[in-house]
């Protein structure tokens, strides 16, 4: 998947939001009482200054000053006071530290709760998604998008959002609190406050471009590196692993030269940031000092306002930090959306009915098929005009050159893809207007290769329906001729498989999920090059277990193989999209085209020369 266009850093932003918003509702009550307690933190930060200013009035005016040179409220220093002061000092830090604590524990809470309904969410949508998605994307960009991405939205919305909006509220309440203390000083600092958000404007869209290219160069490194791994056999033994190495280290560098510029423009900010800020303590300092000479303001005044200048310039020092990681989080939010964005092409229907009682009757009217686009008047049509009715319990071959649309014909009753024109009905009912669940629990699907899941071999087995008892799997291994080799493990039925089943033979494989379709005990069987690439015992193997899976059911076969075309009740040969034979075997053998007789030739001696060998 390509990708959406890029999008400006407030849209990007927007659309972050968006992404989150529809998932605060349910803990609107933590969330409340995060921002609760960051209101306190503030409030007790903007009273943290204030019992040094009663503390340096006080000493002032034990020393002789009066009039201007002192608020009129204040006494004169005492023991008393000074320890009230000191233990007013020591609460109101608590207090805050208190209050921080609860605040940066609730909004983590949120963060990590919603980031998980999020991360099920876009998993579950790209499960959704047909086979023409898939089909165009990289598998290793949507593993990134599913985990990196959310972790560093969860990541930023705590470690930036809290502290971000934490600082937006304390140089609010500071500045309110400086204007009444002295509204020219205060001046100042809005003034540092504005030209930090213009500049801030300009930067945020920038870094949020790099690092939308840093996360599409990530993408691309997790493409290679699944690419190379998911095949290392292959790149082993053709010597491919500079290949691969050279492929990822350009994407390697990519992602290196688009994170500097994505850091480096936020560096930049924080650093004019600083600049910003000492300016505007010079200016307080300078104007400060001749405001207390001129009496128009006390020493601890000064004091407190100096104080509050510094507690409002850390915020303002942190959000230049934060701005930069939050548009770094756009970012990955920005591709999360884009994902999400992504319309599942297969999909339950508003009135869609459930498929019971199925006897197995399959119907093709008029069916048109295509890769591409649907709504492209362009697109290259995998299967054209395809007419044909199966009765229930029809063993059907379906033979032809590869590439000529057998798989994506099989694949159109499990509908991991719907036709562009035309239907495809299970005993009469169109399967658009039938429940997605209910179409494919009743058809059972043999892939050539056969996917097993890390797992024990038991729990593999189960998958065909999950209530079965252990007795229950134990027979469908047996009735698909895996219990021998499964009994032979260590562990028998408990032996773990390791990814895609990499540690069983393919014979083993195939079987294992013949069990699986076995205890399914579906009426349609879709078989999908079930025993290519297998050697010859194991073939035999595979075939007499696929006869006790077809039995008594519609089946489906795509097959280069020329016994079980012969086999069967009827034979289709597709090719270009087509169908181009359609008959009995025998007919077909005899046919004065002898376009199948010469197949079977070919294919018994491919097999003779295999078992030579």
């Amino acid at each position: 998947m390509s990708g959406a266009a890029p999008r400006s850093s407030t849209s990007a932003l927007g659309r972050s939001l968006g992404l989150i918003r529809p998932h605060l509702g349910e803990h609107r009550w933590l969330v409340c009482g995060g921002v609760l307690a960051l209101l306190l933190e503030v409030a007790f930060r903007v009273l943290e200054p204030w019992p040094l200013k009663i503390v340096i009035d006080a000493v002032t005016r034990s020393l002789g000053a009066g009039g201007d040179a002192v608020d009129p409220w204040i006494p004169e220093a005492s023991w008393q006071l000074l320890v009230a002061a000191g233990l007013a000092t020591v609460c109101i830090v608590g207090f805050r530290a208190l209050t921080n604590y609860l605040a940066t524990v609730a909004f983590t809470l949120v963060g990590s709760r919603v980031s998980t309904v999020l991360r099920g969410r876009l998993f579950r949508h790209v499960q959704a998604l047909s086979d023409r998605f898939h089909s165009g994307s990289r598998a290793g960009d949507t593993v990134q998008r599913i985990v990196s991405d959310i972790g560093k939205l969860q990541e930023v919305a705590v470690t930036a959002g809290l502290p971000l909006l934490a600082n937006v509220i304390t140089l609010v309440a500071m500045c309110i609190v400086m204007l009444f203390l002295d509204w020219m000083l205060a001046l100042v600092v809005v003034g540092a406050i504005l030209v930090f958000w213009l500049m801030g404007r300009g930067s945020s869209g920038r870094i949020t471009e790099a690092s939308r290219r840093t996360r599409q160069g990530e993408g691309a490194l997790a493409n290679t590196a699944h690419e190379a791994l998911g095949a290392i056999r292959v790149v082993q033994a053709y010597g491919l692993e500079k290949r691969m190495a050279a492929s990822f280290d350009a994407s390697n560098r990519l992602a290196l030269t688009q994170g500097v510029k994505s850091r480096r423009l936020a560096a930049g900010l924080e650093r004019s940031t600083d600049v910003i800020v000492g300016v505007a303590t010079a200016i307080v300092l300078v104007g400060g000092g001749l405001r207390v000479m001129h009496g128009h303001m006390t020493l601890g005044d000064l004091v407190l306002f100096t104080t509050y200048l510094k507690t409002c310039m850390k915020p303002l020092r942190d959000m230049a930090k934060y701005t930069g990681r939050i548009a770094r989080a756009s970012a990955s939010g920005e591709r999360i959306a884009d994902l999400l964005d992504v319309t599942p092409e297969i999909r339950d229907g508003r009135d869609c009915v459930e498929l019971e009682n199925v006897r197995g009757d399959i119907s093709f009217r008029a069916v048109d098929v295509s890769y591409g686009d649907p709504a492209d008047t362009e697109h290259r049509l995998v299967l054209r005009d395809i007419d044909l009715v199966i009765p229930a319990g029809q063993h059907v071959s379906v033979i032809g050159p590869s590439g000529s649309g057998k798989s994506t014909l099989v694949s159109l009753l499990v509908r991991t893809l719907d036709p562009v024109h035309g239907s495809v009905a299970i005993d009469g009912q169109d399967l658009r207007l039938l429940s997605l669940a209910s179409v494919r629990s009743n058809v059972a699907l043999l892939l050539q290769d056969s996917v097993l899941f890390h797992g024990s071999i038991r729990e593999n087995i189960r998958m065909g329906r999950d209530d079965a008892t252990d007795a229950e799997v134990e027979a469908a291994a047996r009735a698909a001729q895996a219990h021998e080799f499964v009994v032979g493990f260590p562990d028998g039925y408990d032996t773990v498989v390791a990814e895609r089943g990499s540690t069983l033979s393919g014979g083993q494989r195939q079987r294992i999920a013949i069990a699986r379709a076995l205890l399914r005990d579906a009426p349609i069987v879709v078989l999908d090059e079930a025993t290519t690439g297998l050697d010859p015992q194991s073939t035999t193997a595979v075939v007499d277990a696929i006869g006790g899976l077809i039995l008594g059911r519609t089946s489906l076969a795509v097959t280069h193989d020329a016994g079980m075309a012969l086999a069967s009740d009827r034979v289709l040969w597709v090719q270009d999209g087509a169908i181009l034979l359609d008959g009995t075997p025998q007919d077909l053998l005899s046919a004065d085209d002898g376009v199948f007789a010469a197949w079977v030739a070919q294919q018994q001696a491919r097999d003779r020369r295999e078992v030579r060998g």
